[in-house]
């Protein structure tokens, strides 16, 4: 199997999706190696070398940075912290979100800004690569002081400590040392912070968010170009020229993908003008495709970033105790991206609603003998209940704030909460887009000889094969969960 080497490069998120999703196994270049030992080595003398009190290395945490720790305790006080910190909540993160988060410490500690050994670093790729995945819950984090309670539950099996999945069965870490003949690695001064500290949990949602949801905003275009379609909408709004005066880019590149996607058509048509769901496809996905592409760029940031503290700096003999794990980068771009989306599900709503409502000579709830027969009508207000959902989800994190660790850590970001907010609100618009892309369906088949685009007809074509056309009431919650399942693997 071919490998990814970590070696301090630039790595872009393409890259490191890539090597994600293509189970690419991860190890350290020679280069990633010297810098690590450099980083580790100079930290050891350091400490050996004086008392000067240096935060978390030779101190007490958070409220207790000025209580000095014995030199013989050094080792005890990273495993007490890796110890107390693990006290999460809630459900398991997804095996794809740890693994994502194994990887993106792995990448941050290799950087030898941290102070930690070599070793430390090969026992979390040694996890990502054989699937090892720590049980990580999803609520604890406060997005400051990095991803404390988060990453505690992550690094524990490093120690030996903690539980682990191991071909989807639950276990102690303790049994890893018969599994995999490893024997839990001995903390040295400042690795349980290193650990500790960082943005790895708000990093693994945006990076998993940002990828799928750039993905989504084109396959829902494919979506939306099958509903104006079956709606009989007119292509100028679409028009190069027209959406070059706005001058914004995200408006141009939609506009231009859904000319790509149109079939031209000599069809008359007696409407003047289409409703905003459809004439405004360039600028309202256009909108949210150029916060997609900022929040793309804020994560790959944060995806070659060191984000613990202290950070060392062998070169200038200098340890520094700074604010790197600070999430507010991540919890603004995470709340902004939250409301990009929402508004994909928002105007996927409304041209569901319109596609339902016997608009232009489709017939009502897109069924015969309509009374009788609901038809799609109650599809309409499942998305309504979802987007409802969606706009709740919507109010920000990060402008929330509270006073931990007895004022030491007084102001926070709450970026892993607006992580998990923004996952459901994807998760949450994939289902809305599923739901469009039934009715759009229903829709053309009552557009008897009229005619697709190859792509669009593929899209149609892709449903069909699993949802036949609805001619009476059926339970279709089945159809539903086919769409929403057909749509996440369009995705990936």
């Amino acid at each position: 199997m071919e490998q990814f080497v970590l070696n301090n490069q630039w790595i872009s998120i393409e890259a490191f999706e890539n090597c994600v999703r293509s189970r690419q196994k991860v190890v350290l270049g020679t280069d990633a190696r010297n810098t690590i030992e450099v980083g580790f080595q100079f930290l050891r003398h350091k400490v050996q070398k004086n008392d000067t009190p240096y935060y978390g290395i030779n101190t007490g945490f958070g409220a207790m940075c000025n209580t000095q720790i014995s030199s013989e305790n050094l080792q005890l006080l990273q495993v007490n912290l890796l110890r107390s910190h693990a006290c999460g909540m809630g459900e398991h993160v997804s095996n794809d979100l740890v693994k994502r988060m194994l990887l993106l410490k792995a990448i941050a500690l290799a950087k030898g800004n941290s102070g930690v050994q070599v070793a430390t670093v090969e026992r979390l790729l040694f996890f990502y690569n054989h699937d090892v995945l720590p049980v990580v819950y999803e609520q604890g984090s406060l997005g400051a002081s990095g991803d404390l309670i988060p990453l505690a539950h992550l690094c524990l099996p490093v120690i030996g400590e903690g539980k682990v999945k191991v071909d989807g069965k639950v276990i102690p870490s303790e049994r890893l040392q018969d599994l995999f003949q490893i024997k839990p690695i001995e903390l040295q001064p400042k690795e349980g912070l290193a650990l500790l500290n960082g943005t790895q949990f708000m990093s693994a949602y945006t990076l998993g968010i940002v990828s799928k949801s750039e993905r989504l905003l084109y396959e829902g275009l494919t979506i939306a170009a099958l509903s104006l379609e079956a709606m009989d909408g007119r292509q100028e709004p679409f028009q190069a020229n027209v959406n070059e005066l706005r001058h914004q880019f995200g408006q141009i590149q939609v506009a231009e993908h859904m000319r790509n996607l149109l079939m031209p058509s000599d069809r008359k048509k007696a409407h003047v003008q289409d409703p905003y769901s459809i004439r405004c496809i360039p600028q309202v996905h256009g909108a949210s495709l150029d916060v997609i592409l900022y929040a793309k760029k804020i994560a790959e940031n944060e995806l070659n970033a060191v984000t613990d503290n202290p950070t060392v700096f062998p070169e200038k003999d200098e340890i520094i105790s700074a604010g790197n794990f600070h999430g507010q980068p991540l919890a603004l771009t995470l709340d902004f991206l939250a409301i990009g989306l929402a508004e994909l599900g928002s105007i996927s709503e409304r041209r569901i609603y319109k596609l339902i409502s016997g608009y232009r000579d489709l017939p009502s709830c897109l069924v015969e003998n309509a009374g009788l027969n609901s038809g799609l009508m109650i599809v309409q207000y499942l998305a309504a209940s979802i987007v409802s959902q969606n706009k709740q989800l919507c109010t920000p994190s990060s402008v929330d704030s509270l006073d931990t660790s007895m004022g030491q850590e007084d102001h926070v970001s709450m970026g892993a909460n607006a992580a998990t907010k923004c996952r459901k609100i994807l998760d949450n618009v994939i289902s809305v887009s599923a739901l469009e892309w039934i009715v759009a369906c229903q829709a053309f088949d009552f557009r008897k000889g009229w005619r697709l685009s190859k792509h669009v007809e593929s899209l149609y074509k892709n449903l069909r094969a699993e949802v036949p056309f609805l001619e009476n009431d059926r339970n279709i919650h089945n159809d539903i969960e086919t769409g929403r399942k057909l749509l996440v693997n369009r995705i990936g």
